[in-house]
């Protein structure tokens, strides 16, 4: 990706929008309040972009919240000094109805999860054009005219079929499409991405920044962009907004930031995402740069790769699993989602696994797990064919070969306390010799994943992303398992809070000798992680190599298109000369 100058921003004028002194609480109880946006101010200029960065509970997306008038009014508040210049006019002196006329027309957002801010009763093509009615006045004909012009302006293949279809049948990168052709369909002048390609693979996160880049310099808007990824904010934005627990730590030109960061928090952000050049023993976290002022010790590089002589702990042969859809009366159409995958897994190795949505990826994790039963194929495991065995042979097998799933908010059943979410896996598998020996063992498991004791009574809503992703992990560890399959399992988390969770992973992999089949987008992360990466695409492997031979030297045009839309942040001038 190559970033867009803002060779058009105006700054002769009054910045289109200026926010002085914005302070947000959130009540907790009927007396007690916290206050989570603690007197922050910035300018966004004309037809420029912004980003905002932090990590979560900084405080990005309520003061987004906060532009668009969208905070709970019953337990959200904002100080009565607080300003919010919108082309001169204060927002928060606007009564509902004109902060609505405002909010849609003159300002528009794009949210994280396009699957949840989609009606999923409505086709996208009534979800457009309902915009352009309420906003523009147009009557039925004239917005589907419009609508389908939005729909091929940000690239919807086909957008006279699409525009009947429902948000289910479209894929991600085509649901955050349609989300774009909303925000931008009545030319908005302001337009607030908040984490717009958090959920999705590397080539379609750069189709939609390069999308929205396209987009802002044709209708002359600014945006507002917020990631908590610095590398992306190399590849979008003119100007830089850091901030932490509510308060802005650093301000600046891309140039700036990228270059010469003053704040060692800044400076965390920029080296807490794996680096493609370097493989460090330990991924530096927050607490590392807090502590030594931004400079780090020199750690010895860690290195990857398999000799050919390794033990071999599940050897996969032609592994396929189709898909049956009905067609017709009678017919049903095939669709196969993996098709003849094989790869050798090494015993306390890490085999990656890469590809875009829909190559299959997921599918081989859970076929193997039997969540999916196998249309053909052989997974061996110490010899033994999981995927032949009966359901009461394959049980002890459920212990050695576990999967921590890609949303933690979704796999940790909320009813349960931590402590029975550890220790349901033990009475299922008969793991302890009574109740006190598996509380014992689930104390040991918490502070093996770096969570206090006290954490056994609380239930997973009072946990951040990332503490829930090391619940999910303690759970599996419970069975002592040889094989762990990570499905996208860091790709929801903070840069610091993926670094915490890598470094875990692998101390549990140089403790316990575990392996890993590691799913995900984010080739910088399996670049760092993987002894050997997998390739797939349409449901077939392209490539399979040791991650330092792939990475150097892809053999495939598509493992190449791949690596070349990694997010690599801005780069020094000499190399864009």
């Amino acid at each position: 990706m190559t970033t867009i100058s803002s060779s058009v921003t105006d700054t002769s004028t009054a910045p289109l929008l200026q926010i002085d002194n914005l302070r947000v609480s959130f009540r907790v109880n009927k007396k007690d309040s916290v206050e989570t946006v603690k007197g922050i101010s910035f300018q966004i200029p004309h037809n420029a972009t912004v980003a905002l960065v932090g990590e979560s509970g900084s405080g990005k997306s309520v003061s987004s919240l906060a532009i668009m008038g969208l905070l709970p009014a019953d337990t959200s508040s904002i100080a009565n000094d607080s300003r919010i210049l919108f082309a001169g006019k204060n927002l928060l002196e606007l009564d509902r109805e004109q902060r609505r006329q405002l909010c849609g027309k003159e300002i528009s957002m794009i949210f994280q999860e396009p699957m949840t801010s989609l009606n999923p009763v409505f086709t996208v093509g009534f979800q457009i054009a309902e915009v352009l009615r309420l906003h523009k006045g147009m009557d039925a004909a004239q917005a589907r005219l419009r609508t389908l012009a939005l729909l091929e302006e940000v690239g919807i293949p086909d957008p006279a079929r699409k525009i009947d279809a429902y948000p289910s049948q479209l894929s991600g990168g085509q649901q955050q499409r349609v989300m774009i052709a909303m925000a931008i369909a009545c030319e908005p002048k302001l337009l607030i991405a908040d984490e717009p390609t958090t959920a999705l693979d590397v080539t379609i996160q750069k189709q939609i920044i390069d999308l929205i880049n396209t987009l802002r310099i044709k209708h002359q808007m600014s945006v507002l962009f917020i990631t908590h990824d610095l590398a992306l904010v190399g590849e979008i934005a003119d100007h830089v907004i850091v901030m932490r627990h509510g308060e802005i730590r650093e301000t600046g030109t891309v140039r700036q930031i990228f270059d010469a960061p003053q704040d060692s928090y800044t400076q965390a952000l920029l080296h807490c995402r794996p680096s493609l050049d370097t493989r460090p023993w330990r991924l530096p976290v927050i607490a590392d740069f807090m502590q030594h002022a931004g400079h780090l010790p020199q750690q010895k590089e860690r290195s990857r790769g398999l000799d050919g002589q390794e033990d071999i702990v599940l050897d996969v042969r032609n592994l396929s699993k189709s898909f049956y859809t009905r067609e017709g009366l009678f017919g049903k159409k095939e669709f196969k989602a993996i098709d003849q995958v094989s790869f050798r897994l090494a015993r306390g190795k890490t085999l990656g696994v890469v590809g875009e949505s829909g190559s299959g990826k997921t599918t081989v994790g859970l076929t193997l797990m039997r969540i999916h039963q196998a249309s053909s194929g052989q997974a061996l495991f110490d010899g033994e064919d999981i995927l032949a065995l009966s359901n009461k042979a394959f049980l002890p097998y459920k212990r050695r070969i576990q999967i921590i799933f890609q949303n933690p908010y979704a796999s940790l059943n909320p009813r349960f306390t931590i402590g029975q979410i550890l220790m349901e896996p033990m009475h299922i598998h008969q793991i302890g010799a009574n109740e006190q020996e598996r509380i014992r063992l689930a104390c040991q498991l918490l502070d093996k994943v770096g969570l206090p004791q006290t954490a056994f009574y609380r239930y997973p809503h009072e946990f951040s992303g990332g503490q829930r992703q090391r619940i999910a992990i303690a759970r599996c560890l419970s069975m002592k398992p040889e094989v762990l399959i990570c499905d996208e399992s860091v790709s929801a988390l903070d840069v610091s809070v993926q670094a915490q969770v890598l470094n875990l992973l692998q101390d549990l992999q140089d403790e316990f000798g575990l392996s890993y089949i590691f799913i995900s987008h984010d080739l910088a992360v399996v670049k760092y992680i993987a002894d050997q990466v997998m390739v797939m695409h349409h449901g077939k492997v392209v490539e399979l190599a040791n991650s330092d031979t792939l990475y150097q030297a892809p053999q495939q045009a598509y493992t190449r298109s791949l690596l070349n839309a990694i997010p690599r942040g801005l780069q020094p001038l000499e190399q864009q000369a």
